[in-house]
């Protein structure tokens, strides 16, 4: 099933025909208010097409396949993560119990992101993270036998990096594709083993377990727990090479990292923020900066094109 047939079947049966999904990435249905779609070409609104409770009830039968008590714990979450790597953000009434959040109820905005899987889109970047190591994009490597790099070769040559972008810019995209190509290797560098922890199921995108998003041969990947919790269980249990995660910030994610960074393995993860300096202004963030665990910032731009790389910033130059 395509992508475009997989978002058509969990939409509201009086849009199906009518919502162009093309280039779409994103869906956009409230009670009571018109569906928008959001793709490169910019915001569309379908004003003739005005959602009410029914087909948001319709739409999220569709999605838990008419079992909607089964997924009440992802609903509690925020999200559900649906065959193909798609993820389905809802939001309504919130029950709480002791200062958390129990369950939600009258479910009546629903935000749809399709997933879009970019193999290739981490070329220009991979040579900047392995320190000039071969890619096989490289057109000027001409003996692979002379230029082959051992997994543990890489690993000395991987600095720590961190992607900084404004929300919605490709930095998960990136991310994912990094992953990839550092998993399965090339002509010119064996692969190395990565785990990768996806608190909420974008990178990998696991359906049932599976991992819907091409993510590597090499990589591991845990879902569905915070990303302390998941860092540290991947170093015990996985003898990971390489810690990848996304959206960090919090002051666990930081000691998880420095534990990470310590033992040895090499870290890749992401954060919001429109610049380094702005990334700086963040008191964890700019702790691990200052102590140069980040060797390698990537910054991605903000002019609406997804994945557009701004700057590379090497923080070991000139040592």
């Amino acid at each position: 099933m395509s992508n475009i047939d997989e978002i058509k079947s969990i939409l509201p049966i009086k849009i199906r025909s009518v919502i162009e999904l093309k280039n779409v990435y994103e869906i956009r249905l409230r009670t009571d208010r018109p569906v928008i779609t959001y793709s490169q070409d910019g915001e569309k609104v379908y004003t003739a097409y005005i959602m009410d409770s029914r087909d948001i009830r319709q739409c999220l039968e569709y999605i838990s396949n008419y079992s909607v008590y089964a997924y009440q714990d992802n609903i509690r979450q925020g999200f559900i993560t649906i065959r193909g790597g798609h993820r389905v953000g809802v939001c309504g009434h919130v029950i709480s119990e002791n200062g958390h959040i129990k369950s939600q109820q009258y479910i009546s905005f629903i935000n749809i992101r399709i997933a879009h899987e970019i193999n290739g889109c981490a070329d220009s970047v991979m040579d900047f993270i392995t320190s000039s190591v071969k890619s096989v994009h490289n057109k000027d490597a001409s003996d692979v036998k002379n230029n082959y790099v051992t997994a543990t070769e890489l690993i000395e040559k991987i600095g720590h990096t961190l992607i900084i972008s404004s929300p919605g810019c490709g930095k998960t995209t990136l991310l994912r594709d990094i992953v990839r190509q550092l998993s399965d290797g090339n002509a010119y560098r064996q692969g190395v083993r990565v785990s990768l922890i996806d608190e909420r199921g974008e990178l990998a995108a696991c359906y049932q377990g599976a991992p819907q998003n091409n993510t590597g041969m090499r990589t591991d990947v845990i879902d569905g727990c915070s990303k302390y919790d998941g860092m540290l269980l991947m170093i015990r249990s996985m003898n990971p090479q390489i810690v990848a995660v996304d959206e960090i910030g919090e002051r666990q994610d930081i000691e998880a990292l420095e534990y990470i960074i310590n033992s040895g393995c090499k870290v890749l993860a992401t954060m919001h923020a429109a610049s380094l300096s702005e990334a700086m202004e963040k008191p964890y963030i700019n702790k691990l900066i200052n102590k140069s665990m980040f060797s390698r910032i990537i910054i991605l731009g903000s002019d609406g094109t997804r994945g557009n790389i701004k700057e590379l910033i090497n923080l070991n130059e000139g040592n």
